[in-house]
């Protein structure tokens, strides 16, 4: 490990112009290239204190031994150079996009004698016409087969027609119609030329001239009685429509456009794109993305940018891109663009309307992307029993944790405070043993002390089952029924699962034992005061042979009690992944009873406390009166006329609502207007 000291150039060599850099490593290898406005100010920002820097910054400068600069005249050069060295030097720290497939595209040969149209994939080539990419080769073949009835371009390879010019007899497509036979001469290159021209012309986008030419051929075959002719014209303008309808319209303006999505998290990022043509989606691909580097969304954006087009030219650079953010400088970016189409293009976030609403489709992809990317991990044996081999390796256990509950805590502003208990079982989730709890020892907002309190509930039933169930031999199992825990909100199994019949060990009763496991690792959402709560609370209970970490969410580390500094596991770790996955399931399990809780207590009205009547009463009632301010004013002989009410239930709603304290009045924020309550809500 070097220091970064000891290859610092002195402020006065580095210029302050624009430029390239590159970071090399002991054995002179290219490990960083970077780009900077000013190299002066950039290079300064790495040489900072090590405990200032970015992990994955501070791991760069570190395994680096030495940096060189190169000056451009303008920040569009050094764009390009920036791309062009990442291309060439493949280093270790940049973030650098890789299909996880090669993409097929719909190639025309403009370069050949004979233009031909293939499915094509791998590096393109100049002087060849690419359409797509297309997410599967079939769907080419199939629009190539449609428009092969209009347009009957060559097809075959170049044995096939040498072979078939040698004997004078072409082959089944050129019998068929579906090819023009230039390997016989029945057209001249000029006119096969023109024909794959006017493939390439509706492909771009260019339909409708080719269809109502069609349509007024086929009438005036009509109209002159050549049926023949014109059922042939209605059956290709119909086998064009069908080619057509494949993609659907998704901008009516005929806007020719690529839509750049990118979904992440501290570790990955994936990236989606939609080639719309002629307003339709001609083409997707997506990459996923190690973060190396210190980047954010913008810095994403112009990788992929730098990636998309760095080989590109002309049409294949659209005359507008829409992306999530910009670019840090995105003048140089749309000029470097522009000099890659020779025009000017438009880099910029949609804001409103059906480019709006086609990002967020692009975006709902790329989050999909990266879930399946995660999940692809969890689904195999060997990867979790490695990622759990990892997890006990680097927190010195020894065993792997076979079972790991996560906690997480969830409030809005320190209302309605939850907590949330997953359970993964040799690296799955099982969902049938989570669990949510509502937080009573105390209101407001103190995660440390929620963390404390759940835990040491948790434990406390696991305790309690245990010494029930007669597994201390010092304890002698409790006579008598088992008291009843049903409305123990701790007992309660997610909104969203439901325990199997053979989900888990029963008690005699039928009931299933809610807490009788122990896990080999508990997991906080959260760093040092989190896992410090949680441990303390397994230590009042004398609980020993359990392992307590913390996942803190911004920098990934995992932090250990009484440690001062936190286990760094590399980027690359299956343990790493699947502590990720808890932790995510956690929140997401916390954030969903929270939100379910809130909604309820908004949706709560005074006639809730009045015991024994339903939604069905309640509605009569407030339909009845109107509102629940008039039924609060209504005598109980009034409340008795209602149909279904008995004297007794008007009885106890004049009481409840006699007692339910006024609800807080709703206020219209732009006039200060008090608004009356004017249904059977409450204005909370």
């Amino acid at each position: 490990m070097a220091d970064p000291s000891s290859y610092r150039p002195k402020p006065g060599q580095i210029p302050d112009s624009p430029g390239v850099y590159k970071f090399r490593d002991e054995h002179r290898r290219v490990i960083y290239v970077g780009k900077a406005k000013n190299l002066r100010q950039r290079l300064a920002n790495y040489f900072q204190d090590l405990a200032s820097l970015h992990p994955r910054t501070r791991t760069m400068v570190t395994t680096a031994a030495s940096v060189e600069w190169t000056v451009v005249s303008t920040e569009v050069e050094a764009l390009q150079l920036e791309y062009s060295w990442i291309k060439e030097f493949d280093p270790r720290f940049n973030v650098k996009y890789r299909d996880d497939k090669s993409y097929p595209y719909l190639a025309v040969t403009l370069n050949e004698e004979f233009p031909r149209v293939q499915v094509m994939r791998g590096a393109k080539k100049k002087g060849v016409r690419y359409f797509g990419p297309y997410g599967h080769a079939w769907a080419i073949r199939e629009t190539v087969d449609l428009m092969l009835r209009v347009f009957p371009v060559r097809t075959c390879s170049a044995g096939v027609f040498k072979n078939a010019a040698r004997t004078g007899r072409p082959c089944l497509l050129g019998y068929i119609g579906k090819c023009s036979a230039p390997c016989v001469g029945r057209v001249t290159p000029e006119e096969h030329r023109e024909l794959a021209d006017d493939f390439c012309d509706f492909m771009a986008g260019r339909t409708g001239t080719y269809i109502r030419r069609l349509e007024k051929d086929m009438m005036a075959a009509a109209e002159e009685m050549e049926y023949e002719r014109a059922a042939r014209l209605r059956d290709d303008v119909e086998a064009l429509k069908r080619a057509m309808e494949k993609s659907a319209v998704v901008l009516a303006d005929a806007t020719d456009a690529d839509l750049i999505a990118v979904a992440e998290d501290e570790l990955e990022a994936a990236v989606q794109i939609f080639h719309v043509r002629g307003g339709r989606v001609r083409g997707q691909r997506g990459w996923v993305t190690d973060k190396v580097e210190n980047v954010d969304t913008s810095g994403l954006v112009e990788h992929a940018l730098q990636q998309l087009y760095g080989e590109e030219a002309g049409d294949a650079v659209p005359k507008e891109v829409l992306v999530p953010a910009l670019p840090e400088d995105p003048d140089a970016v749309s000029q470097w663009l522009a000099g890659r189409r020779g025009s000017q293009v438009s880099l910029r976030i949609p804001q409103r309307g059906d480019k709006k609403d086609l990002m967020a489709t692009v975006q709902r992809n790329a989050q999909q992307a990266l879930g399946l990317h995660k999940t692809k991990r969890a689904s195999d044996l060997t990867t979790r029993s490695r990622a759990l081999e990892e997890i006990a390796e680097a927190l010195g256990l020894d065993t792997a944790p076979l079972r790991v509950e996560c906690f997480d805590i969830s409030h809005l502003q320190g209302d309605d405070v939850v907590a949330s208990m997953v359970v993964f079982e040799d690296g799955l989730a099982r969902k049938s043993e989570y669990r949510r709890f509502q937080i009573k020892g105390f209101e407001g907002q103190d995660d440390v002390r929620s963390m404390h309190e759940v835990i040491g509930r948790r434990f406390k039933r696991y305790l309690q089952d245990k010494e029930r169930t007669g597994e201390w031999e010092e304890t002698p199992a409790p006579t008598g029924p088992v008291p009843d825990t049903t409305s123990d909100p701790d007992a309660f199994p997610g909104p969203d699962t439901v325990p199997g019949p053979d989900a888990e060990p029963r008690e005699d009763d039928g009931r299933p034992k809610r807490f009788a496991y122990p896990p080999q690792l508990v997991v906080v959402d959260g760093g040092q005061p989190q896992v410090a709560a949680a441990k303390r609370a397994l230590d009042e209970l004398g609980i020993d042979d359990i392992a307590v970490c913390g996942l803190a969410k911004r920098l990934e580390e995992v932090w250990l009690p009484d440690d001062d500094d936190p286990v760094v596991l590399p980027r690359s770790s299956e343990g790493l992944y699947l502590l990720q996955r808890v932790r995510d399931e956690a929140h997401r399990f916390a954030i969903t009873y929270q939100r379910a809780k809130r909604a309820k207590r908004i949706r709560s009205s005074p006639l809730d406390a009045v015991a024994g009547l339903g939604e069905t009463r309640k509605q009569a009632l407030i339909k009845h009166f109107g509102s629940v301010k008039k039924l609060k004013q209504a005598t109980i002989d009034e409340i008795c006329e209602v149909p279904g009410i008995g004297r007794r239930t008007a009885e106890s709603v004049a009481v409840a609502l006699a007692s339910a304290a006024p609800a807080t009045p709703a206020v219209n924020t732009a006039t200060g207007e008090i608004i009356e309550e004017d249904d059977g809500g409450s204005t909370t």
